[in-house]
């Protein structure tokens, strides 16, 4: 399955112990993780200036990431009428990459899923999802 984290989600896991990064390790051995551009950047930003990260892990985090497929900066966002436009070119990111899903933690795309293009799930719900999707329940 080609799983698509966004920022918030990878925050959690390269910045805490808990479900993100237990998620994270899930997706890099069974799966396919689909990083966009788009979050990469965001992912530097929020790991630099706003969590004062020391600039050997925020290139060591990025490193690892670009090892897995990386989706360009769309060309264009989707128009789905959520209140913060980033929001768009992450979903446009994660369905330019052909993901199979998106994982977030961002209360504005959990709460437009119905209308999105692929499914959103949040952490929990992506790792209930694929624990029960690889023991064959679903």
């Amino acid at each position: 399955m080609r799983v698509f984290l966004d920022t918030n989600v990878l925050v959690g896991a390269f910045v805490t112990r808990g479900l993100c990064a237990d998620l994270l390790e899930l997706v890099l051995t069974e799966h396919d993780l689909i990083v966009g551009e788009t979050v990469l950047v965001e992912l530097r930003r929020v790991l630099s200036e706003k969590l004062a990260a020391e600039t050997s892990l925020v290139h060591r985090t990025e490193q690892l990431l670009r090892r897995q497929p990386v989706v360009p900066h769309p060309a264009a966002h989707l128009s789905l009428g959520l209140r913060d436009p980033d929001d768009e070119w992450i979903v446009a990111s994660a369905v330019a990459g052909q993901a199979d899903v998106l994982v977030t933690g961002d209360a504005d795309l959990l709460e437009a899923r119905e209308d999105m293009p692929l499914p959103v799930l949040s952490p929990r719900e992506a790792w209930q999802f694929i624990r029960r999707r690889d023991a064959g329940g679903a």
